[in-house]
């Protein structure tokens, strides 16, 4: 969705009531721990996209979890929010912390052919053999 100063600030009011609502009004275990990561709007405020963050094993639960709460998530948001209309809420599973570490892991482990000589197409330089000295 297109950005502009007004839209961050809808987008940013959205998201911290979305998360205080997620942190003090819903009690569900299944969304202990889960991060309101982002939050997109739409510009008549009738659509409301949630990116939300968790540990990689709890996708689904958590999925479910939201799926059975949104009807009350709605309602509050309705009221807290203050805006004409309710908007409508889809949640999503915010994958990009996961891929980061994946990322960051491979980077750790460098094959040990990275510290090879190459010429500049990418091949191993073979090395001269040392010759022996005969004397």
């Amino acid at each position: 969705m297109k950005q502009n100063q007004h839209s961050r600030r809808t987008n940013e009011q959205a998201r911290v009531k979305l998360a205080n609502i997620l942190l003090f009004e819903i009690s569900d275990p299944d969304l202990a721990l889960v991060t309101i990561t982002g939050v997109e709007v739409s510009v008549d405020k009738s659509y409301l996209r949630a990116y939300v963050s968790c540990d990689a094993d709890r996708y689904d639960e958590v999925a479910a979890a939201l799926a059975r709460a949104k009807g009350r998530i709605r309602s509050i948001l309705g009221r807290s929010l203050g805006w004409r209309v309710t908007p409508e809420l889809d949640f999503r599973i915010d994958t990009t912390t996961d891929e980061a570490e994946r990322i960051s892991r491979a980077l750790e482990d460098v094959p040990p052919t990275i510290g090879v000589e190459k010429d500049e197409f990418g091949y191993p330089v073979e090395s001269q053999p040392a010759e022996k000295d005969e004397g």
